[in-house]
């Protein structure tokens, strides 16, 4: 059995009229669910018990809206599940694999049933769930409907809306220029270093004046040969 906090633990972050659908979910395996602070490289994620008779341990950050919240948490369940269900052969599944997509097929299938979401969320829960991706944020659809029900965030675009050469900065406040579009992946040069990275087309990002972000380049130190 969960653990008798994890429902009251998520409850405040669902949407209300889902919740008697997630209880059975968490009832179903002894969880010892997390609300985490606002991380940038993961939405949420699972470990396994250590040992027996401990829970399956799972986190999803703070700063999710409720539907985005609920499809992360159910992703996650679904990897309890999975591990639960294969038992000693569950180091050969993969993380993502076909297992773990059967699973969260199962377990979100009656959430979409039950028709307790916004149509264009249930509608992009409905067409991911049929082959789940690995992360939502892989998932074009999906991310565009749940983005719909976050906070306005103020001055914000995605990478793929930035005109070629756009300078822009993400939270870690490090400032980029945007480059070509390579399939969902912007090609994007650091201002200091130069370097070249491949930045997710949906990733929220701040614009910035071509002054300002000149500001932030590095210039490059001239060698000095001593004089003989």
């Amino acid at each position: 059995m969960t653990t008798p906090s994890a429902l009251g633990v998520v409850r405040a972050f669902l949407p209300p009229a889902a919740v008697p659908h997630v209880e059975p979910v968490l009832a179903a395996y002894a969880l010892d669910v997390r609300i985490a602070r606002p991380r940038r490289t993961k939405l949420g994620d699972h470990r396994p018990p250590p040992a027996a008779a401990h829970p399956h341990r799972i986190s999803i950050n703070s700063n999710l809206n409720p539907y985005a919240f609920l499809t992360t948490l159910l992703h996650e369940v679904a990897h309890a599940a999975t591990w639960e269900r294969h038992g000693p052969r569950r180091r050969r599944t993969r993380p993502h694999g076909p297992e773990w997509k059967r699973e969260f097929e199962a377990i979100l299938a009656p959430v979409v049933a039950a028709d307790v979401l916004p149509t264009e969320v249930t509608w992009a829960l409905a067409r991911s769930m049929r082959n789940p991706a690995a992360a939502t944020c892989s998932d074009r659809g999906l991310v565009l409907a749940l983005a719909r029900y976050d906070a306005a965030a103020a001055n914000r675009l995605r990478v793929e809306d930035l005109p070629e050469g756009t300078f822009f900065r993400v939270d870690g406040g490090h400032a980029f220029r945007a480059g070509r579009q390579i399939r969902t992946r912007r090609q994007c040069f650091e201002c200091r270093s130069g370097r070249e990275y491949r930045v997710h087309g949906l990733l929220l990002v701040e614009p910035l004046e071509s002054v300002e972000a000149m500001s932030l380049v590095q210039p490059r130190r001239r060698r000095i040969r001593p004089t003989r």
